[in-house]
């Protein structure tokens, strides 16, 4: 298993979100930080997640009892319109936490687990600007060592939105290490942001995965057994 050089015993999940905060604040995106326990508003329906959405349902959220409306956030893209309410643009935000989702666990799936949000928001702003933020850092991380390809997939808060799938040269299997896409009208018009003059991309990050690639261990749920040999590599 490889390692950086760096200070040994520091975790991963720390490291590789101090990394990529750092290559952030190097492209001009300040830390914003919101709450783990989350309003239903901002976990869904400020993010156009509809009341039937199969996510609202108790397997995918940890609903908090005795707290009409209180859930353990199942992502960070709240504070897309956490932020949005607060400040004009132009906005370049990375978010940086743990989410939580009621699932079962796996080698790549965990009840918890970290994401990094971005969201930048400019006049300008295009696709291929988000393509290229995405692969500058990732190259950042990895070297020019790795492939990257973006799928077309749906999230209800972007449009167009892709998924974005890596592997690092020699590896067979392709592993899924974030979600991104153009922010969507609506959610422009809930925060009080002319969407005919700006234009943004957001994205999720999956910490524990680029985790797992960057050090080469195949089991995401290594990084929360405390144990010390595992730690002690890094």
């Amino acid at each position: 298993m490889e390692t950086t050089g760096k200070q040994k015993g520091v975790h991963p999940i720390t490291a590789i979100t101090s990394e990529l905060v750092s290559i952030f604040d190097g492209l001009g995106y300040t830390v914003a930080v919101g709450p783990e326990l989350e309003d239903e508003y901002y976990n869904f329906d400020a993010l156009n997640v509809s009341a039937d959405h199969p996510a609202r349902e108790m397997q995918d959220t940890f609903w908090i009892k005795g707290c009409p409306g209180a859930v353990l956030r199942t992502h960070t893209s709240p504070m897309q319109v956490r932020y949005m309410e607060t400040h004009q643009p132009p906005i370049r935000i990375v978010v940086p936490g743990k989410v939580f989702r009621n699932e079962a666990t796996d080698a790549t799936h965990g009840a918890q687990f970290h994401q990094l949000e971005g969201l930048c928001v400019t006049e300008d702003t295009s696709l291929a600007h988000m393509k290229g933020v995405l692969d500058t850092v990732l190259r950042r991380i990895f070297g020019n060592d790795i492939e990257m390809r973006y799928r077309p997939s749906f999230f209800p808060f972007t449009e167009p939105s892709l998924e974005v799938d890596m592997k690092r040269v020699g590896d067979r299997d392709w592993i899924e290490i974030l979600g991104c896409g153009m922010v969507h009208q609506h959610i422009f018009s809930r925060v009080g942001i002319n969407s005919r003059i700006y234009r943004g991309f957001a994205f999720g990050i999956g910490i524990d995965r680029i985790a797992m690639l960057r050090y080469r261990f195949d089991d995401v749920r290594m990084l929360y057994r405390a144990d010390l040999r595992f730690i002690n590599q890094f």
